[in-house]
């Protein structure tokens, strides 16, 4: 495996045909997998701005149909979604609700914030962002041709809808694991579940798991975080 540097926009292959893309911007990594047929592109990065560039990244390296899966609704993971359609768009159900619930207070937090560090540009990319709606519903099994993508929504944790994508032996985890900072405990968390939900992740045996942020890891590092999420 290539050494992942957090630099903006660097295509690490985690897997044969299986890439993390890493970001500065947030220490966010997104991902690609690459089947014979079609490729699934997990996640879609922060704006519409942000989106258009991940998908010219992902055109870079495959002309094939393209499918989209989200890992949960917060807007990092799921507002750059436009630049993909038309696509089949993938996401456990709840996470569509709470799009639909939270876009609007999600887009002004985060335009606020980045006015207030100075990043106009990024705030007006957010204010003019809507995000699509997922149209298909998670867990599946996605046949890419010659190889098959697992959506699998192991509990809750991070949200009350993530779900991760298992292809050969990587797991892509969304928020439900970060490297270089600890998890995420937001308000739609759900805290006391979260362990039982990284033991079903490890369950999947993956030699490697790609965080939603930070580099990827591996069984132990979630191991040792879930170790540390159960601890009163």
């Amino acid at each position: 495996m290539d050494t992942v540097a957090a630099v903006d926009g660097r295509w690490v292959e985690v897997g044969d045909g299986v890439l993390a893309r890493r970001y500065a911007e947030l220490d966010l990594t997104v991902g690609l997998v690459l089947g014979a047929e079609r490729a699934l592109v997990v996640d879609t990065r922060g704006d519409a701005r942000q989106g258009a560039e991940l998908a010219r990244a992902v055109r870079a390296v495959t002309p094939l149909p393209l499918t989209v899966a989200i890992t949960h609704a917060h807007f990092d993971h799921c507002f750059g979604t436009a630049a993909f359609l038309p696509c089949p768009v993938y996401a456990h159900p709840d996470c569509r609700s709470a799009i639909v619930a939270t876009a609007g207070a999600q887009r002004a937090h985060w335009a606020a914030h980045y006015r207030a560090h100075g990043d106009d540009g990024t705030a007006d990319a957010i204010t003019g962002t809507e995000p699509p709606r997922p149209d298909r519903a998670g867990p599946a099994r996605l046949d890419l041709g010659g190889r098959t993508a697992e959506l699998i929504h192991p509990g809750r944790g991070h949200t009350d809808h993530d779900l991760v994508v298992h292809v050969d032996d990587v797991v892509f985890a969304g928020d439900l694991v970060e490297q270089g900072a600890p998890p995420s405990v937001g308000p739609d968390s759900v805290p006391a579940e979260w362990p039982a939900t990284l033991d079903a992740l490890l369950a999947l045996a993956p030699r490697l798991v790609v965080p939603g942020h930070g580099d990827p890891v591996d069984a132990a590092f979630v191991a040792e975080q879930r170790d540390r999420l159960a601890r009163p």
